[in-house]
């Protein structure tokens, strides 16, 4: 490829005109997938933010290590995808919330008792009552909708976390997704949403998501590929403190998070309070770029379709300390992924018979963001799009015991499913359904971006058995170490699990780039419509 003295691919690029190193094969004790995370969890990348210098150090690495793999550029003659954003942060100094009752305004604390979302809204001055819609979702396809009868023009939507537990987990994330809920409030009327948390469904404890605010969110420079837009302001509410908001209402917040438990249907009501917003943003440019690299595939006839392997590079940077420890290293979230991701181009390369169709490594950024780096590959593939035809995707899918059970988000939409299914009987390790669909993992990482473009996706965790310590270790991680510093390299991890999902992987990513067929949605799938 040709080199270039851009400052900021300079590091990729060096390493890139560099001769390669060549690759071992993976360790089967993790050995070799813990060397990746070790690398990229370290605190020298402080925390890998989007764009950061940590960032383009891990980028990188990245390609070095896909390069000594045999994997080709895949974005031309490079393995960068740029792509330029727009970093927002909230200004606190100059934004402020209050409850209006009578005429009297009740300060809100920022932090405390809410936050303002950086991603969702714009600056200015917003003054609206308010209206309780339960979940706020419009669900045509399940004959269910919040919204029905309901008038929203002018006014701001309040939501509580969750849905009926009568529509399926995948349709459920899909329309509680930010892009599909702004779409029906804007078309309803509203003007805002305020979002209340299910003490059940909380995974960050508050402390932590407070101290997340004050990092800027990002979105794409090119307004044209922007969907959360159009509402003035988006909040999420304190649940130790959201009864401020329904005092004087018919109905208590602890009766609505009873009644959403107990799957029985939500009261609409008007709050007797009006909300007013005041909201600033910083702007600032940013750019960053996803590392794509593609094995080509061995059959000629069939190297010009791709099984996609994805995970997201990016995590938070350096925040808010926690116990004196402001890095957020995020050793599985996400380096554990990217690690597996580079472990399965080993296995695939050092094979003595290569995949017949190609397999596309796209290791992204801005997933933290908003799955951007996902959105945009997804939308402007290096690739011509009509040959994607699978993405696996890996998100912290939590290493932390054998590997004897997984989740596979998705499965029950496509084809992947049964394949899935075949491959993991015969590693030894049984298939498990979402066992917490209102938490809406299908559509919080990147494989949903992919999903919307109309591709078969797959996205991976450790499973357990119900109420089997194994399960308790993977709830407490949430609680202990998800988007903490504690996600670092000094947690316990089990790095032979670790192998066992990559070999898992390799096999699945093989039978599906093997196949006689191309993966296709099932016939009861919604998200067939999507499909090119």
């Amino acid at each position: 490829m040709r080199c270039s003295s851009r400052a900021s691919l300079l590091a990729a690029l060096a390493l890139l005109c560099a001769p390669a190193a060549r690759a071992e094969a993976p360790a089967h004790n993790g050995a070799s997938w813990w060397k990746h995370v070790e690398f990229l969890a370290s605190d020298s990348m402080e925390g890998r933010d989007t764009g950061s210098e940590g960032y383009r150090k891990a980028a990188a690495y990245v390609i070095e290590q896909l390069a000594a793999a045999g994997v080709k550029p895949g974005a031309g003659d490079s393995y960068l995808q740029e792509v330029e954003l727009v970093s927002r942060r909230l200004v606190e100094e100059r934004s402020r919330l209050a409850l209006v009752r009578g005429g009297k305004e009740t300060r809100l604390t920022l932090g405390q008792d809410a936050i303002i979302s950086s991603r969702t809204g714009v600056a200015g001055t917003v003054d609206a009552p308010m209206v309780f819609v339960g979940y706020g979702l419009s669900i045509p396809e399940a004959g269910y909708d919040d919204l029905a009868g309901v008038d929203l023009q002018g006014k701001i939507a309040v939501v509580l976390q969750g849905g009926p537990e009568k529509v399926p987990g995948a349709l459920r994330a899909h329309h509680s997704s930010m892009s599909e809920r702004v779409k029906v409030l804007k078309k309803a009327g509203a003007v805002g949403l305020v979002t209340l948390q299910n003490p059940k469904l909380v995974e960050v404890p508050w402390e932590r998501a407070a101290g997340a605010r004050k990092k800027p969110s990002m979105m794409f420079a090119d307004s044209s590929l922007n969907e959360d837009e159009g509402l003035k302001v988006s909040i999420v509410v304190n649940q130790a403190h959201a009864q401020k908001l329904f005092a004087g209402a018919p109905h208590t917040y602890a009766s609505l998070v009873a009644l959403a438990n107990a799957d029985k249907p939500m009261p609409h009501f008007e709050l007797p309070a009006r909300l007013k917003a005041e909201v600033a943003f910083e702007n600032a440019p940013v750019k960053a770029a996803n590392v794509v690299g593609v094995l080509p595939g061995s059959d000629p006839k069939l190297a010009g379709e791709y099984v996609v392997i994805s995970a997201h590079l990016d995590h938070v940077g350096v925040g808010e300390p926690v116990k004196g420890d402001r890095i957020y290293n995020g050793a599985m979230d996400n380096a554990s992924g990217v690690a597996a991701a580079l472990e399965v181009a080993r296995v695939l390369q050092g094979a003595a018979e290569k995949p017949k169709r190609s397999v596309l490594f796209a290791l992204v950024m801005g997933e933290e963001k908003g799955l951007l780096g996902a959105k945009y590959f997804a939308a402007r593939p290096t690739v011509p799009a009509a040959g994607l035809l699978a993405d696996f995707n890996m998100d912290m899918f939590l290493p932390l015991t054998p590997f004897t059970h997984v989740v596979a988000y998705g499965m029950e939409e496509s084809s992947l499913g049964v394949s899935l299914k075949q491959v993991a009987e015969a590693h030894g390790v049984k298939v498990l359904a979402d066992p917490q669909p209102n938490r809406m993992g299908f559509v919080r990482s990147d494989q949903y971006a992919f999903i919307r473009e109309g591709v078969p996706a797959l996205a991976f965790k450790f499973g357990a058995e119900p109420g089997s310590k194994e399960e308790q270790l993977l709830r407490r991680w949430y609680q202990e170490r998800y988007h903490a510093p504690s996600d670092d390299l000094s947690q316990p991890v089990n790095k032979e699990g670790a192998a066992k999902f990559v070999r898992m992987l390799a096999d699945l990513s093989r039978t599906v780039a093997d196949a006689p067929e191309r993966p296709r949605w099932n016939d009861s799938s919604f998200f067939r419509r999507f499909a090119r």
